[in-house]
């Protein structure tokens, strides 16, 4: 009842209904064409290295998240999304001329630029939502934005999938751009004032920098984007085994596709309930609590059972979004709306960073050494790391009980 009353809250919230909305829109596409890009290049070409090179060309520019993020900063929140969304809805249409290998460098030029302007739209949009939804409900709301982008990965790809089997990659491509413009004209209706940034009164580099020493001077967002960040090296870790965990089940390479709709479906799940529970446990203990979830999951993958490795697979996409929705929703109340726009992209450049090194460490691993003891071991290392989160959490629980008018909450 508390979740369902939440989710009404929420949506009653013109903005936070708009914002919603454009993001299971634009999440469709972009989803869509995720899948869609690769299996694109591996028909064009047959090689699989090159078909992997889409995640690569839209992951890379993340690696830049506080210089991109730097524009956010530099003018209105709201023209800027509406900017991006239509710049991508004119620029994907390019993509009807590629039909041979000889058209691929405007392909991953395109997904290079996309997922810039990704990084762009997350600064922007994390920053105005600070500023547009109420205060009490951004816990709620990116509760409930996990559960639209995690719900959309379990939908866009069989869509997008369809649609190219269908129509070819062209067609996807048209499909995403259809879907910026609809959501360029829901963010058009967003009701926010916003006054124009100040001038700067520094350099480039400096101005960059600001959003980076914002986190560290501030002992609880450290700690909330440091554990974000080691829990999401340990994700990359553990997904590079799951192909390993898979056959040690006895099971084809496509069963990976069940344990991933499984764990879909528990991070659907958490982010419904996120916005109470990071009301009752704080965000320092809450993000802990999770990362525990998941770490203790990750050691019990060992176990070759399929009733294990699917409640496993569950207990991850429950725990692993805790810190990430923790640590944006304390960035976000915590750091100053000029501000907001670099420390949201440099936080989310440090929590997701990791995720590609620990992916990539992962892969060289399982070719050397059993799956089974790895997981253990990332498992009670990623349980060991938590302790100081739960200090931290309960500390500030203790200060907001003595001074309940005066501390925020952990």
């Amino acid at each position: 009842m508390t979740t369902t009353w939440t989710v009404v809250r929420v949506l009653r919230d013109r903005n936070a209904a708009l914002y919603l909305a454009a993001l299971v829109v634009s999440g469709f596409g972009t989803s869509a064409l995720w899948l869609a890009a690769g299996v694109w290049v591996k028909d064009l070409t047959g090689s699989d290295g090159l078909a992997a090179l889409c995640m690569l060309a839209m992951w890379a520019p993340s690696l830049a998240g506080p210089l991109l993020g730097t524009l956010a900063d530099r003018t209105r929140r709201k023209p800027l999304l509406i900017a991006v969304d239509l710049l991508m809805a004119a620029l994907l249409p390019t993509l009807l001329t590629v039909d041979s290998p000889g058209g691929l460098w405007l392909l991953f030029t395109v997904l290079f630029v996309y997922g810039a302007a990704s990084v762009v739209h997350e600064a922007a949009k994390s920053a105005l939502v600070a500023a547009a939804v109420d205060r009490a409900l951004l816990g709620d709301f990116n509760g409930l934005r996990m559960t639209a982008v995690e719900g959309m990965k379990l939908v866009a790809p069989l869509a997008g999938a369809g649609v190219y089997a269908a129509y070819g990659g062209p067609s996807v491509a048209l499909l995403d751009a259809v879907t910026f413009v609809c959501a360029a004209l829901l963010y058009s209706c967003v009701r926010v004032r916003e006054s124009r940034p100040e001038p700067p009164t520094t350099g480039w580099p400096e101005r960059t920098a600001e959003g980076a020493r914002h986190l560290w001077a501030h002992p609880r967002l450290r700690g909330l984007v440091l554990a974000g960040g080691t829990t999401m090296l340990f994700a990359g870790l553990n997904g590079a085994l799951v192909y390993a965990v898979v056959d040690g089940l006895g099971h084809s390479p496509a069963f990976t596709g069940v344990l991933a709709a499984v764990q879909g479906a528990g991070s659907v799940a958490v982010g419904l309930a996120s916005g109470p529970a990071l009301r009752r446990l704080g965000e320092c203990r809450f993000a802990a609590t999770g990362i525990a979830v998941t770490a203790v999951a990750v050691a019990l993958r060992a176990v070759p059972s399929d009733a294990v490795a699917l409640v496993c697979g569950a207990a991850i996409g429950v725990g692993l979004p805790c810190v990430l929705i923790a640590a944006l929703t304390a960035v976000q109340r915590e750091t100053p709306g000029p501000l907001l726009g670099r420390a949201v992209a440099t936080a989310n450049a440090l929590m997701f960073a990791p995720n590609t090194i620990g992916l990539a460490v992962g892969a060289g691993l399982v070719e050397l050494v059993p799956y089974q003891p790895m997981l253990v071991l990332f498992g009670v290392t990623l349980l060991v790391a938590v302790g100081p989160l739960f200090q931290r959490g309960a500390s500030a629980a203790r200060t907001a009980a003595r001074s309940p008018s005066d501390a925020n909450p952990a």
